[in-house]
């Protein structure tokens, strides 16, 4: 499927099916393939946004459903938004909040006009529409916004999917309505993505994808899936669906993954990708260690990820996860990771690190995350440049 309207995307290379591109927001470009670091609440996780800056990341994420919450949306209009809340001064995109009501109310009610759901926080009761979902993004003041979309669960049947496939496309023409309504300067306005839903059913998704594109976004992006279906049916669904997708707009992974997943996804065509899981492991001292020189790493894992690799092998050529608590990291003099850009991670050795957790220092939060955001950002970075340099 293909678009004739002007786009925000352009395509610098390509390998395969994979692109190396540039998406230009209202705040800034971002070289694609790109891993956006999470900011749920307008924080980025024990860092500094400047911290993150330096280790690579050109566009972080942020939640509406969170932001509604706290601070909540007068507060965000007071400050302009949540980038000058947080002194982040790049591109951000904001989630719409439709997962965050399928995976963390308390009680949620879903009808064809929206949701009605309980603060997982405090137990207060809201109402999150698609226009309300425009209206809170607005506030928020990200440069990339999603539309509502209703979320199935991974082991849903047929109808369930279907139920909410439909529904995120009637969604998707309200959220369109009202952020062309909120749009004050044309010339230099944020971005509006759809979601392609469906399930792991691909007649489905097809449907979704061509209800989309009829209505014309910015991006697309692929929702609902690392939500409970095994990896096979992802990789299936996500390499069919990609081949469909138009051809001059950005591609968004949503919600994923581990780092073998992402470098398989950009083989298949895929631009952007965010993910918890570098920071959520980092919290629980799991460290993703490089297996040597980055860059011979990622373009071997990326070769078998064009050969068409088991996910596994494509692991196997990128990283070892190590567990830092474990007994055999006590006296380990060797640096956390002396591969790793972050300067911390060649500094301090693994038995301090693990002397931290023990300890319950939060300064082993910080240093974790470090390592894990900085390999994650480095392998965007030797992907971006393997895709424009193949050989």
């Amino acid at each position: 499927m293909n678009e004739v309207d002007s786009s925000p995307f352009s395509i610098i290379a390509e390998h395969g099916a994979a692109r190396r591109g540039t998406l230009r927001t209202m705040h800034g470009a971002v070289e694609t393939p790109v891993f956006m670091p999470i900011a749920t609440a307008g924080a980025l996780k024990t860092l500094l946004p400047s911290e993150v800056a330096n280790l690579g990341a050109s566009i972080i994420l942020g939640n509406t459903y969170h932001l509604l919450l706290r601070p909540g949306e007068e507060e965000l209009k007071k400050f302009g938004g949540v980038r000058p809340f947080m002194h982040w001064d790049g591109p951000l995109l904001t989630d719409s909040g439709g997962y965050q009501v399928f995976s963390l109310s308390k009680l949620n009610k879903t009808d064809d006009d929206g949701v009605t759901f309980q603060s997982h926080i405090d137990g207060s009761m809201h109402r999150l529409t698609a226009e309300r979902s425009m209206e809170i993004q607005d506030a928020i003041g990200s440069s990339i916004r999603m539309q509502f979309d209703d979320v199935a669960a991974g082991n849903s049947s047929r109808d369930r999917y279907t139920e909410a496939m439909e529904r995120s496309l009637r969604w998707a023409v309200r959220s369109k309505k009202r952020f062309d309504e909120l749009v004050t300067d044309p010339t230099n306005r944020p971005l509006l993505f759809g979601i392609v839903q469906g399930g792991t059913h691909h007649d489905l998704r097809m449907r979704s994808l061509q209800g989309l594109v009829d209505i014309g976004f910015d991006g697309y992006a692929i929702g609902g899936l690392s939500v409970g279906e095994s990896r096979e049916d992802t990789f299936r669904i996500v390499r069919s669906l990609v081949k469909e997708m138009p051809a001059n707009r950005p591609r968004y992974f949503m919600g994923g993954g581990m780092p073998e997943e992402i470098v398989a996804y950009v083989s298949f065509g895929v631009d952007m990708f965010d993910c918890v899981l570098p920071t959520r492991n980092a919290r629980h001292g799991s460290l993703f260690v490089w297996k040597g020189d980055p860059k011979e790493a990622v373009r071997e894992a990326f070769a078998r990820a064009m050969d068409g690799a088991a996910d596994f092998r494509i692991a196997e050529a990128l990283y070892e996860k190590i567990q830092i608590t474990n007994e055999r990291f006590t006296a380990d003099e060797s640096p956390i990771d002396s591969w790793n850009d972050a300067e911390t991670s060649k500094t301090f050795s693994r038995a301090y690190l693990r002397h931290l957790f023990k300890t319950g220092e939060t300064l082993g939060l910080r240093l974790a995350t470090l390592q894990n955001l900085g390999f994650y950002l480095r392998m965007m970075q030797e992907l971006r440049l393997i895709t424009a340099n193949p050989l």
